[in-house]
This record gives C-alpha cells, structure tokens and sequence, in this order.
C-alpha cells in the first residue's frame, strides 16, 4: 500500500471520529428533532404515493393496485375541458392580486407602524389589525356579505356620501369579484402579515439612522435608503414563497362568496376540484389537478428563485 493511499484512508478516519463527535456533541437536539421528521415522513412523503391515482381510473373498492391504469386520460380531461381557460385565468388573476396587493400593503402598513413614536398607541393598532387573522372564513364571508348587501351599511354609507344613488349588491357584479376578494384577503392578513417586516426593520441597525440624521435626511429619505433596502431580503424571500401559490387563489372565498351571477369570475382551481373530484367522486381527476398544480408551483419557486437571485443577489438558496 502507497504512502498516499494510507494518508486517504487515515483523513477519512479522522472525519467519520469528527462527524461522530459532533452528533453526540448535539445528540439532544436530534432526538428532540426526530418527532418533526416522523411527522413529516408520515403525512408528507408518504401520502405522496397516492400521486398514482391520477394516473388510475380509480375505484376505491379495488385500491391503488387493483384500480386500471390509463396513463395521461384525466390529465387530457382537464386541459380539454372547455372551462379550463376560464378557471385558470380567475385563478391566475386573483392569485396575483392577492400576492400584489398582500406584499405592498403591509410593508406600507409595517412602515407607517415603525414610524410611530406614542408606543401605547403602537401596540393598540397592530393589535387590532392582526385579529382579523384569526377570524374564519366563514365568519368573515358573513361579515362581508352583509356589509356589502343592497342594505348593507357600507352601501348606506356610499349612497349618504352621493357616490351611488341607489342601493348595489356588489357579490353580484362579476367584474367586482376579484378585486372584492382581494380587499377582503388584505383586510384579513395585512396585520398578521406586517409583523414580518416589523420584525426585519427592528433588526435594522440605528446608527444608519442617526448618521442619516445628522447628515440631514428627512424621514422620507430614512425610510427610502435605510428600511427599505434594510427588509428587502425579507420582501423578496417571502415573495419567492408566495410565488408557487400562483395557481392556488384559495377554496373558502370563492365558494363562499361566489354565486351564479359571477360564476364566470370565481370559479377557480380550487373550487373547480372540488365541485368536479369530489362532489361527483371523480377522484383521479381531482389528483391529477393536484399533480399538475404541485409541479408548476415547483417549477414557479425554482424560476422565481432564480430569477431573484440574479436580479437582488437574494434568494431562498
């Protein structure tokens, strides 16, 4: 044996005894870590072999196994249908209100609460803002429905102001739709939201902000050279994730919102599944929906990171 090929296996032998140290060394930590990574396993990695059934014409009483195997059928069924072009655009385009609108506002929202001096007040509006987060759906869709109905004191509130002159149902009119499910997404995550960038700019460093006073910057230019360039790594790593969620606009307001008359403005992906796979059983269709819906959402992040990192220099990897 070579003087080169000892010296190989004697670094080896070395780094197995280091890596052997390190783990006890953080033998505790892994062991309190090792409940996450069954959950994940158990009810993430291994449900993804029921995958196969968008390539089955599944019938549960046969199984995966016994079901008969038709390759790309359910797959064809979906992009032929003929709403499928107008599902994916209320899709795509409530999706990218959300996103739009669901970034701007609450980095303007978490500016204008850093900017606050009066710290009682301060936590009295985050606070309140944030509560909406934990309101469900459901409850919220009521809210909406009656504020907004023909009688409903928003509409009595426009009308006293003379901006109507007479009594609208707003969840009637389908070009409304998205930008109603819009608001009502702000107004119930913009909070919760904004507590992210509260934390980045706290982590801000102050004395950027007192050499920019004593250079003379005013609170606009503080806020536009300092916090903003200060939470844009967070901006742009929240972005990425928010990215793959492009063909998920969200089942529960669009079904509980939608109706009839604005079918051709709220049927989305979600409710599509859900009113075609499950509600008449169609399980291979709705799987397959899902599939293809996981594979663009990877293929979103994968471009998105990409793309932020070639642009900003931030990215998630």
């Amino acid at each position: 044996m070579s003087e080169s090929s000892v010296t190989v296996s004697g670094g080896r032998e070395i780094e197995k005894k280091r890596r052997r140290a390190k783990m006890g060394q953080y033998k505790a930590r892994y062991i309190m870590l090792l409940p996450a990574v069954v959950f994940l396993v158990v009810f993430t990695y291994i449900p993804t072999w029921g995958q196969l059934v968008a390539f089955l014409d599944y019938n549960p009483g046969l199984g995966i196994f016994g079901s008969p195997f038709v390759g790309l059928k359910h797959f064809q069924r979906f992009f032929s249908d003929r709403n499928f072009f107008l599902v994916l655009r209320n899709t795509i385009m409530i999706s990218l209100l959300n996103i739009g609108f669901g970034t701007f506002f609450p980095i303007t929202f978490g500016l204008l609460l850093n900017e606050l001096r009066f710290r009682r007040f301060k936590k009295f509006v985050q606070t309140v803002s944030y509560l909406p987060h934990f309101i469900a759906y459901v409850v919220v869709a009521n809210l909406a429905l009656t504020a907004l109905g023909s009688r409903g004191f928003l509409v009595e509130f426009f009308m006293a102001l003379g901006i109507w002159d007479s009594p609208r149902l707003l969840f009637a009119e389908p070009k409304a739709f998205w930008w109603l499910i819009a608001s009502i997404n702000i107004w119930k995550s913009m909070g919760w939201s904004a507590i992210i960038y509260i934390a980045a700019m706290a982590g801000i460093d102050q004395s950027l902000y007192e050499a920019a006073l004593v250079d003379g910057a005013n609170r606009f230019r503080r806020i536009w050279h300092i916090t903003l360039p200060g939470i844009m790594p967070t901006v742009v790593v929240l972005l990425i994730m928010d990215i793959p969620g492009l063909l998920s606009a969200g089942f529960d307001p669009s079904y509980l919102l939608g109706n009839a008359m604005v079918w051709d403005y709220s049927e989305v992906i979600d409710t599509y599944v859900y009113r075609l796979g499950l509600g008449q059983a169609q399980y291979s269709l709705a799987t397959s929906v899902g599939l293809v819906r996981m594979l663009v959402g990877m293929a979103l992040v994968i471009a998105a990171n990409s793309f932020a990192r070639k642009v900003s220099d931030y990215s998630i990897y």
